[in-house]
């Protein structure tokens, strides 16, 4: 069997199934993914790779609500000019695995009609139910809501071009229109417990050089950005009055400066971080707030593994994988109550939950957790088993994916 993974940006969520996948010696792994997007050098042991050169810009006078439609076009027809050479030296994959959200599998059924596509399917926009409209600081116009519902367009068509498709969670699924339904199953992308554990030898040495180890009081917040659709600006007004009621705390939060998923500030160009910043920098002991910009993936698990209390919020948006990581590692977290949360963590019992405009909430549980780390080994032990039963990827996501596969 060939299996051919499409990610602009491989491996993305597919990181785990295709290295799986290529351990298999009936199964042949090849990859294609954005030239521009990838790391250079790359490698994945068993999986042949190949890259296409990233499409060109939409032209000027694209109606602005369609310019996302088009550039992924263009990217899908990237796609299947690079697969035509691959297809003349004897490619001919029985089945395609690819995340279709920026075009890339628009065209492949066509192009290899004896394969079966599979999508990986994120993210649907609504405009009312979810994330649009969802914090009063960022509302959303008549305008945006249109836009969002253009950009729909993307996924409707990369529906149309795959055969079935799998979602991260069950949230996630219910988003997609229902006369999708039946092509849409809910497999995580998994969890490496093995790896992703506590360790109560962890240390961490912060920006500063002093080093911080497990048992210490130690408060995290880990997003690919900081921004507010991760909460960022919630967890910002919560810290001046933890940090002054909890005095030996230190406070680690990872991420990157700008936007991944929500609108850059609007302030002079200023990043989310610098706002925050300067609204509660004056009642903020900086000193014990420690940034670290993006992290590699080690030094990221020994975060959360010296991790004391755990802060995860979102919108009503995708999970993040930092908060299974997190409660892998036995974190206890503490997380707004929206819906994809609430999928997951049973409030008292594998972690808590708050309301996510609430600052004055999150500090009060955050004091109380902090003062009788001893108390929440329970709920601690349980975050681990939750994902351990139920986001494992040995024991849940491969299966399933194997028995996807196999029908």
């Amino acid at each position: 069997m060939t299996i051919l993974f499409l990610h602009p940006n491989f491996p993305g969520q597919f990181k785990r199934l295709a290295a799986a996948l290529a351990k298999d010696g009936r199964t042949s792994v090849v990859s294609l993914g954005d030239r521009s997007w990838m790391r250079a050098g790359q490698v994945m042991p068993g999986v042949t790779h190949a890259a296409y050169e990233a499409p060109t810009q939409s032209p000027e006078g694209v109606h602005p609500w369609a310019a996302g439609f088009d550039g992924a076009v263009r990217r899908g027809q990237q796609v299947i000019e690079t697969l035509a050479k691959h297809k003349r030296a004897g490619l001919e994959p029985d089945t395609i695995i690819a995340h279709p959200g920026w075009g890339d599998a628009f065209f492949v059924r066509d192009f290899f009609p004896g394969a079966r596509v599979i999508g990986l399917f994120e993210y649907y926009y609504r405009s009312r139910g979810a994330d649009v409209g969802f914090d009063p600081e960022l509302p959303s116009g008549i305008d945006d809501i249109f836009r969002l519902h253009a950009s729909n367009a993307t996924q409707l068509l990369a529906l149309e071009s795959c055969d079935s498709g799998v979602c991260p969670t069950a949230w996630q699924q219910s988003l997609f229109p229902s006369a999708y339904a039946s092509r849409l199953k809910v497999i995580h992308d998994g969890v490496d417990t093995g790896a992703v554990r506590p360790d109560p030898a962890a240390t961490f040495i912060l920006p500063n050089g002093h080093t911080l180890r497990a048992g210490d009081e130690v408060l995290t917040y880990v997003s690919r950005s900081l921004e507010p659709y991760r909460g960022f600006h919630t967890f910002m007004r919560a810290l001046p009055a933890i940090l002054s009621q909890r005095p030996a705390c230190q406070v680690i939060i990872v991420g990157a400066e700008g936007a991944s998923y929500g609108p850059q500030s609007s302030d002079s160009g200023q990043s989310w971080k610098a706002k925050y910043l300067a609204e509660v920098g004056a009642e903020l002991d900086i000193a014990r707030v420690h940034f670290t910009g993006a992290l590699p993936y080690a030094d990221y698990l020994r975060v959360l593994q010296v991790s004391r209390l755990h802060v995860y919020l979102t919108f009503p948006f995708i999970l993040s994988w930092s908060m299974l990581d997190a409660m892998a590692c036995g974190c206890v977290v503490l997380a707004s109550d929206t819906a994809p949360v609430q999928e997951v963590i049973d409030d008292e019992v594998n972690g808590y939950l708050f309301p996510f405009h609430a600052p004055a909430s999150l500090t009060d549980m955050a004091v109380a957790l902090l003062a009788d780390p001893l108390a929440q080994r329970q709920v601690a032990q349980q975050a681990r088993q939750t994902v351990c039963d139920r986001f494992d990827f040995d024991t849940v996501s491969l299966p399933a994916y194997r028995q996807l596969l196999a029908h």
